[in-house]
């Protein structure tokens, strides 16, 4: 049938009408997708529209968690009890994971340079790292267990409520919130290492390693260990002879409480030295690098190694 050319004009127009609504609505859509992407920072770019967070260690993964709540998903990489974090080789599976992350999270000080290789070998230009170590001031040869020092703790986790709301800036108030009631959990903490300097402040303890100064400043107590054992023992070294020697007689002289032992960081030595120890009525309180057990908040792990440091004072104080 031959069509006229009135009626071609008509069947263009339609044609073009259909092809600009098509193209209206493609552009409607794709600006609601950039304007969810800014609204909710660049770096959300997760399936579940969750911010993806990956902390090197369990500590600093726990106290994430408390911030960020149901906006996030947090993995810890390094958690098992039985193993020496400063040993930990890192897997292919940590590489995606930090690869993928928004947030990454890591201890720094040396301790975690697996984690910062991780970092670098992965150019993710829109996601946030988190060095603890960096932000406290510390480098590499400090004594790296910044998570037993109350007061790098706070600033740490002060850092991680704003990186949060960096991220995340629509969600800024939930964040706000959650870091407030964190911080108000964590001062239980502080003040229960309080109490232990206003009871105990002066106390002759011994540690098997360096996991303990940060603690022991904050809790008033007067480690004498020599520090060359406890750095050695930390990264793995032997202690020069002259510490060793040193230790032993300070644990035999009678002048000690107790012993702070790691039971993470665990050589034929330290187990020496907590025999020495024993053989000589010197009480053991063991603590450990990581969360235990691995699923219980940050501050209610690090209560219970206080509770038990503050029942080994009183039971010496009491003569028990």
């Amino acid at each position: 049938m031959a069509l006229n050319n009135k009626t071609i004009w008509i069947a263009v127009a339609v044609v073009a009408i259909v092809i600009i609504g098509v193209a209206a609505l493609t552009l409607i859509k794709g600006g609601t997708g950039n304007l969810g992407v800014g609204k909710t920072g660049a770096n959300q770019s997760s399936s579940n529209g969750k911010i993806q967070v990956v902390a090197a260690e369990n500590f600093w993964g726990s106290l994430a968690s408390q911030i960020c709540g149901i906006h996030c998903n947090v993995t810890s990489i390094v958690t098992d009890p039985n193993a020496d974090p400063h040993e930990y080789e890192a897997s292919s599976t940590d590489a995606r994971l930090i690869a993928n992350a928004n947030l990454v999270i890591v201890n720094g000080v040396g301790y975690d340079d697996w984690a910062l290789k991780l970092i670098n070998a992965s150019s993710q230009p829109n996601r946030v790292v988190l060095n603890a170590g960096e932000l406290v001031g510390k480098s590499d040869g400090d004594n790296p267990h910044l998570w037993y020092s109350p007061t790098y703790v706070n600033e740490t986790v002060k850092q991680m409520y704003l990186d949060f709301v960096q991220i995340d800036p629509s969600n800024a108030s939930y964040y706000k919130a959650q870091y407030e009631n964190l911080t108000a959990s964590l001062g239980q903490v502080d003040g229960r290492m309080t109490e232990i300097r206003q009871q105990f402040g002066g106390t002759k303890v011994a540690a098997t390693e360096s996991i303990f100064v940060y603690l022991a400043n904050a809790t008033g107590l007067d480690l004498i260990s020599p520090p060359a054992f406890m750095q050695a023992v930390a990264e793995g070294n032997d202690p020069p002879v002259q510490s060793v020697t040193q230790f032993q007689n300070q644990l035999e002289s009678g002048n000690v409480t107790l012993l702070v032992y790691n039971e993470q960081t665990v050589t034929p030595l330290t187990n020496q030295m907590k025999q020495i120890a024993v053989e000589h009525n010197v009480t053991i309180v063991g603590v450990t690098e990581t969360i235990q057990p691995p699923d219980v908040p940050f501050q209610t792990w690090m209560n219970g190694e206080l509770l038990q440091l503050q029942n080994a004072l009183n039971a010496n104080a009491l003569g028990q």
